[in-house]
């Protein structure tokens, strides 16, 4: 099972979706041609082709095995639960998710004792899902937020 965290904005905007998917660290991540080629030699990928529109500007997803990592760093709550805490805009979770991201950054050995044993998911993972995650919210700081579980 994953969360998964979308920002909205009432315009549509084009689809960039198409290329290659595949799971690492615990969430979806687009590679290029060359990162599939250097992991899967010979072997030909599934390319999505996409050329819509949507309001969606931002979607990503992390495996809840993180989400006990995700509390103790005190982003659970803005990443799995933010309409239950008034959380709505992009803007609305800069602050949280800048003071989580500090948090999991000064004790990176600390978070890694949460890393899953089945090891799917890792504190690399969270990290880099936070990272990406503040900086669509800075960019679009009037989107509307959404977290499916």
């Amino acid at each position: 099972m994953s969360l998964d965290v979308y920002l909205t904005v009432n315009e549509p905007v084009p689809n960039g979706g198409s290329g290659i998917f595949m799971r690492k660290d615990g969430s979806s991540q687009k590679i290029s041609r060359k990162e599939w080629d250097d992991l899967y030699p010979g072997r030909e990928p599934v390319v999505v082709e996409q050329s819509l529109t949507t309001n969606t500007v931002y979607s990503a997803n992390i495996t809840h095995n993180l989400g006990q990592m995700a509390a103790e760093a005190g982003i659970y709550v803005c990443l799995w639960r933010p309409e239950e805490h008034d959380l709505k805009r992009g803007a609305d979770l800069v602050v949280p998710l800048e003071r989580g991201l500090k948090i999991l950054r000064a004790d990176p050995e600390r978070f890694k004792g949460f890393n899953p044993e089945n090891g799917w998911g890792s504190y690399e993972g969270l990290v880099q899902f936070v990272e990406a995650y503040l900086d669509a919210c800075r960019a679009y700081p009037d989107a509307d937020v959404r977290a499916c579980q």
